[in-house]
């Protein structure tokens, strides 16, 4: 990866900071101090920056669930068009920072992801909805790797939303240059086993696009490809399909493990497909055996190391 930090937006109250619409904060520990450590923050705080102020009276979005209004609950005032106003010259600040992807504040009527509340005029709540500030900047960055703070509590969903976010970072890289066969297939490449681990059927789907990559103008070739890239790595994946990748990476060992040794790690993959071990007890044998035997195909794979060691994620799926 280049020098330049891997920047994430977030909403401003989950790094501490008292925007909350009572002066409060969400602040959340792993953000700040565990992932901070590698990432550098962007924080957003739509309702401050629209000007309506710390603290100030609570609000909930009310109408239509794909296009709603931002009202507040007691006064009734509509707060719809401050908020999108400050929202448009936001996100066009927001794409000179090149993101890899943005933390929202779970149930927030700007800054919610999914299930936000949305009122009927009769006072009857849908979980149906999107805050307006997430909604608009998903619209506009559909690619960018997105999640609630909440759900970061889930260890797989912490996992692959970290993942991706050092993914896209690596395909930002590739692309800041013109974008050649050799460079793809060179990414491709290195992507196999952790595209594998998500979706064989995408993958295969990525294959045949980069083997008629000269079918296509470059800009078409690197719309296509990253949009496969990240919706590939979006797919959830299962302990199966670790397992698949992990015998497929044990086939190339074949002819250099012993007897005793290939019997021990094959032992081990099945007691985490039995999830008796967790994902770092095969990889760390894995990668023991890779530096031995110097296996530079696997060693180049990103499945093996996709994001910091020191976070632990796979400690823990």
């Amino acid at each position: 990866m280049t020098g330049a930090p891997i920047r994430l937006g977030i909403s401003r109250c989950l790094l501490g900071d008292e925007v909350r619409f009572d002066g409060g904060h969400k602040h959340d520990a792993f953000l700040t101090d565990v992932l901070g450590r590698y990432i550098e923050w962007v924080s957003v705080c739509p309702e401050v920056e629209a000007g309506l102020g710390i603290p100030r009276e609570a609000m909930q979005l009310v109408g239509n669930p794909q296009h709603p209004r931002l009202m507040t609950i007691t006064s009734k005032q509509d707060h719809t068009q401050t908020l999108e106003a400050m929202i448009e010259g936001r996100l066009d600040s927001l794409c000179k920072l090149n993101l890899c992807g943005f933390v929202f504040k779970r149930g927030s009527p700007s800054c919610g992801i999914e299930r936000v509340r949305v009122y009927t005029a009769q006072g009857m709540p849908s979980h149906s909805g999107a805050g307006i500030f997430a909604k608009a900047f998903r619209d506009e960055f559909p690619l960018i790797p997105v999640e609630e703070e909440g759900r970061l509590c889930d260890p797989s969903l912490r996992e692959n939303f970290i993942e991706r976010v050092f993914c896209y970072r690596r395909l930002q890289d590739l692309l800041q240059n013109r974008l050649t066969r050799q460079s793809l297939i060179r990414f491709h490449t290195i992507h196999k086993y952790l595209l594998l681990s998500h979706s064989p059927q995408h993958y295969k789907t990525m294959g045949q696009l980069v083997g008629h990559a000269e079918q296509y103008r470059p800009k078409e070739l690197t719309v296509k490809y990253g949009d496969l890239f990240m919706k590939t790595l979006a797919v959830k994946t299962t302990v199966r399909k670790h397992v698949n990748v992990l015998h497929h990476i044990v086939g190339h060992f074949k002819g250099r493990l012993k007897a005793q040794e290939k019997t021990e790690l094959l032992g081990i993959i099945d007691d985490y497909h039995r999830e008796l071990t967790p994902l770092i007890v095969p990889l760390t044998l894995i990668k023991h055996y890779v530096r031995i035997f110097d296996v530079g195909y696997i060693r180049d794979q990103v499945y093996l190391n996709p994001h910091p060691k020191e976070l632990m994620l796979r400690n823990h799926v």
